[in-house]
């Protein structure tokens, strides 16, 4: 598309980058290379991703957070994420949907978390329009009071990424492996995790709200389609990525460190 036309529409472009079961690691490090060392707006969906993995956000405790006995009988990976945020389980029934834009990217965004989740609630109540009670509930999207999608933030200097793991479907079982956090939003009101959160294939097909999320996008910006292997970065940037798989060792003394304090808490 010409540059004339692009500025003509009013609208910024976005590279549209549609992925399917694409290891969640991966999608991770691929994010935060174009956060860090791309100049261009993007919006990634990943269908999917291969097997079940847990996922902290960057201050994220481990002994806190999973049931490491479990998780290390099950040899379940555990990753620790570059953006913020709580703590997931993802599988192929995840839908994953992430936006990495130049702070002005959008006309008059402040790039603050606040901001940035109130816009992307706007960009959703299109995809839901007509398909249950959809709102923003504190950091969470929510379907009446139960949660089906959970976001994470990175903010640099000129650039975000918001990205958000949507809980198409879930396995009961996989949710074991997850503890109840300390730190929870109110309207959760200390449910458990079958109690808190539901499933989006209740509500709308896996294709229709893929489909829905592209033509809403487009709504705010002009996409252009990109594949995988044509996405070129800045000859000679330089990048590392933080979001890691934890090691058995940090799991096993994360492991210790919950035995440690269940025992101190039960001397009291």
């Amino acid at each position: 598309m010409a540059v004339s036309q692009i500025r003509n529409s009013g609208l910024p472009l976005i590279n549209l980058l549609r992925l399917k079961g694409v290891p969640i690691l991966q999608q991770l490090h691929l994010e935060e290379r174009i956060l860090r060392t791309s100049a261009e707006n993007w919006c990634i969906i990943n269908d999917g991703t291969i097997d079940p993995t847990i996922v902290m956000g960057i201050s994220g405790k481990a002994e806190e957070l999973v049931e490491i006995e479990s998780v290390l009988r099950d040899e379940i990976p555990v990753i620790r994420r570059f953006t913020g945020g709580g703590t997931v389980i993802v599988d192929q029934g995840t839908i994953f949907v992430t936006f990495i834009c130049n702070k002005d990217a959008v006309l008059g965004l402040q790039s603050y978390p606040q901001p940035i989740m109130s816009w992307s609630s706007l960009l959703y109540e299109k995809v839901f329009q007509g398909i249950g009670d959809f709102r923003l509930r504190e950091n969470d999207y929510v379907l009446g009071n139960r949660k089906f999608g959970g976001n994470a933030q990175s903010i640099t200097k000129n650039r975000w990424v918001h990205h958000t793991s949507f809980l198409w479907d879930y396995q009961i079982t996989n949710m074991g492996y997850l503890k109840h956090p300390k730190r929870a939003p109110d309207y959760r009101q200390a449910r458990d995790h079958l109690e808190f959160i539901c499933r989006m294939k209740d509500y709308i097909s896996r294709s229709n709200f893929i489909n829905r999320t592209i033509d809403s996008v487009g709504s705010h910006f002009l996409l252009t389609s990109q594949s995988a292997e044509t996405i070129q970065f800045p000859p000679g940037s330089k990048f590392e990525p933080s979001s890691r798989l934890l090691t058995s060792h940090e799991l096993g003394e994360a492991c210790f460190k919950s035995l440690t304090a269940n025992t101190a808490s039960q001397l009291l």
